[in-house]
């Protein structure tokens, strides 16, 4: 069964093996609405960088969609598929908009010669700020048709109906004509004076039905390709010789023994040294003979001691929510509860590693790359080639997961410089080690939190300081009238000196450890208080959106009402992210030696309109699943700059035997338009699970993950 067979949908597979100039791509693609290009700028690569000036996403609707001869619609996006499903719900939106069957749009994303420029794909950004502007593209696409159909009938404007691209006079139905014959070797050049109206979400016939996946076909048959599966006659597989830790010098490097290998090519270029080979295996052979010494820095921290180097080194505070005075000596507090919470350095461990193919043709590099920034990377490979970035083209193919950690394109600056200097196109693949080694790890982060509740048992401080883990959920969302939020380190990156190691964006970056601390600590006011925890927040809460969210989550789950720890194993945490509220419900069992196992999850979220019922729920049933890793076993091992995991034997990820019983539930929002959904449910996880093992076992557990060792030890005490 094929993709059209299946879902009447066929996939235009350009990104993979024709790299097309834009004369070729007119005429691949034949005649249609149409205006050249525009990819945010006109300025070279360096004047951008001299100026400062940022490039911007195109107003010409032409940039975003062609509507073809044969009456196809394709949809141009810099947005990239790593699993997240917008390339069912971007088409969804734009066939609605631009009043399409879904089974006639065919995706184009994330090649930067034919796609308009983007600023990547993270943050749950792609639906709430790239879905407006493709649909406001449609919309000036259908009414521009609209136009030229009244034109063509002699049929005034407000007189024409359209389905299905069928444009026709609702008085004289058979009297119409179709996209495709308005469009048929022509290219027009015509927009509205005006701004177009958005169709209102009554209307809406595809954007809010459950469409299986696009892709779903193509990837459950391995049809669908990935940059490590992009090959090119007489092309070279490279293996990179690596410092042992970060911060390590290279002294003196031996390669004798591959004086006789006719078959390897080495290269050493500066920083960069490699041996190429026509295998993999060849390559990895090759590599292994190569001998070389080190000077490594002294280690200074591990991830014992990482948390009193961060609370050392972090820098002035910036507050940035208050009210109140939380310093007042006047403040009628019953009971003060301080708590210090931590979480470690995880991993974004994606299935796919870090890859990228590299081709040069004349003045010309292509680079297939698995990537979330795709026009960054032919920033980055524009620079390193010294190549005018007019003819640098990178070409995402389908993405194996992300997470935010494939925004740097290191490979793909890799990959390129080899090309160049061996003359052949050459792959770059990392090893597992590799990935570990140079990944940007969600920042390991303290959180200190001052928190009382009155006589009235209700919580009049809160006191919030988060350092290192970022600002993004720090801000709390109850009714407290003495508060204060102070962010140290506000970038997750740090600050020069904090990290050893690189750090950077995780799924929620920042959401996830600022939720964890917050929900733990609510529910410790809550079991003092001798309220229970679902009860207690909703007294704390005047937002009505979160106060749906949790009454429907604890519906779905049966909750009923009791003062924590009950031994029932039941925890609740809130939260909110991209624009989403959600609220999750778990029961655990804990046994004696401090296993957990998860075995009931209800989450319910508002995200507004929902585009895609049955991708919403993939991805919130994924975050949960993901959740589970960073709660309970994914740490970083370090000294110093070594990273001390280098594959899934030592960095533990959920498993299929952990899995719970998932329930999602979405609160009803159709006035809102489309928030994040591919970041939300995760947040939730830590403090979920962390309350259930109090409420199941009377234990309270304030560092991720709570791996068995430490819910055993804490057990003992």
């Amino acid at each position: 069964m094929n993709n059209k067979d299946y879902l009447g949908i066929d996939f235009i597979d350009i990104t993979a093996r024709f790299p097309l100039d834009r004369r070729e791509f007119l005429k691949l693609f034949g005649g249609g609405i149409f205006v050249t290009f525009c990819t945010g700028s006109s300025l070279s690569f360096q004047e951008r960088r001299q100026r400062g000036v940022r490039p911007q996403l195109p107003t010409d609707f032409n940039a975003f969609l062609l509507v073809k001869e044969d009456g196809r619609v394709v949809c141009f996006t810099g947005k990239i598929e790593m699993g997240q499903g917008v390339i069912t719900s971007l088409a969804q939106m734009l066939a609605d908009e631009l009043e399409v069957s879904l089974g006639s749009v065919d995706m184009v994303m994330g090649d930067t010669d034919l796609c308009p420029w983007d600023m990547g794909t993270f943050g749950s950004m792609t639906t709430r700020f790239f879905g407006p502007l493709l649909r406001a593209a449609a919309a000036e696409a259908r009414e521009v048709l609209r136009t030229l159909a009244s034109e063509h009938l002699q049929v005034p404007k407000k007189q024409l109906a359209i389905k299905d691209g069928v444009i026709f006079d609702k008085t004289q139905k058979e009297k119409s004509v179709s996209y495709s014959q308005l469009t048929k070797g022509k290219k027009i050049e015509r927009h509205l004076e005006e701004k177009a109206v958005l169709e209102a979400a009554a209307n809406f016939t595809v954007v809010g039905e459950s469409i299986y996946r696009l892709d779903a076909e193509a990837k459950v048959t391995g049809k669908a390709e990935y940059a490590g599966d992009i090959q090119w006659p007489g092309m070279l597989y490279a293996r990179i010789l690596r410092p042992p830790s970060h911060g390590a010098k290279l002294k003196n490097i031996d390669t004798s023994a591959l004086i006789s290998r006719k078959d390897v090519q080495i290269v050493h270029d500066g920083d960069l040294f490699a041996v190429l080979h026509a295998t993999p295996d060849g390559a990895e052979d090759a590599l292994q003979q190569v001998k070389a010494q080190f000077e490594e820095p002294e280690s200074t921290v591990d991830e014992q001691t990482i948390f009193e180097h961060l609370l050392k080194v972090a820098p002035e505070a910036e507050i940035v929510d208050q009210g109140g005075d939380v310093q007042s000596k006047n403040l009628r507090v019953k009971t003060t509860v301080e708590r210090t919470y931590l979480n470690s350095y995880v991993a974004h461990a994606p299935i796919e590693p870090h890859v990228a193919t590299a081709r040069i043709e004349g003045e010309k590099v292509t680079v297939w790359i698995s990537t979330q920034t795709p026009f960054s990377a032919k920033d980055e490979v524009a620079r390193a080639l010294d190549f005018s970035p007019e003819n640098v083209r990178v070409i995402t193919p389908f993405v194996g997961g992300g997470f935010g950690g494939k925004t740097v394109n290191r490979q793909a600056v890799e990959a390129a410089r080899l090309a160049k200097l061996t003359g052949k196109p050459v792959q770059v693949d990392w090893s597992r080690k590799e990935e570990f080694f140079y990944d940007s790890f969600r920042p390991a982060a303290v959180v200190k939190i001052k928190s009382g509740v009155s006589d009235m048992d209700q919580i009049i401080l809160w006191d919030y300081h988060v350092y290192f883990a970022g600002q993004r959920g720090s801000q709390h969302f109850y009714t407290i009238p003495h508060h204060r939020t102070a962010v140290y380190g506000s970038g997750w990156r740090g600050v020069p000196g904090s990290h050893p190691f690189a750090t950077g964006a995780w799924r929620a970056p920042s959401n996830n450890t600022n939720t964890f601390a917050r929900e733990s600590q609510i529910d410790i006011m809550a079991s003092l208080a001798k309220k229970d925890p679902v009860e207690f927040r909703l007294n704390h809460l005047t937002d009505t959106r979160m106060q749906n969210v949790l009454k429907a989550a604890a519906e779905k789950f049966g909750w009923t009402p009791i003062v924590s720890p009950s031994k029932r194993g039941f925890g609740v945490a809130c939260g909110i992210d991209a624009g989403t509220y959600v609220a999750s419900i778990a029961h655990v069992d804990v046994d004696s030696d401090g296993h957990v196992q998860v075995k009931r999850v209800v989450c319910a979220q508002d995200m507004g309109l929902v585009v895609n019922p049955e991708g919403a729920t993939i991805q919130m049933e994924g975050c949960i699943t993901m959740g589970l890793g960073y709660a309970l076993t994914e740490e970083i091992h370090f000294r110093g700059g070594n990273i001390l995991d280098h594959n899934f034997d030592t960095y533990e990820l959920p498993r299929f035997s952990w899995l719970p019983k998932i329930e999602t539930v979405f609160v009803k929002n159709k006035k809102l338009s489309p928030q994040g959904g591919g970041e939300p449910a995760i947040i939730n996880m830590g403090a979920v699970v962390a309350n259930a093992i109090y409420d199941a076992v009377g234990i309270r557990m304030l560092q991720l993950p709570m791996t068995r060792e430490r819910i055993k030890a804490a057990m003992e005490v």
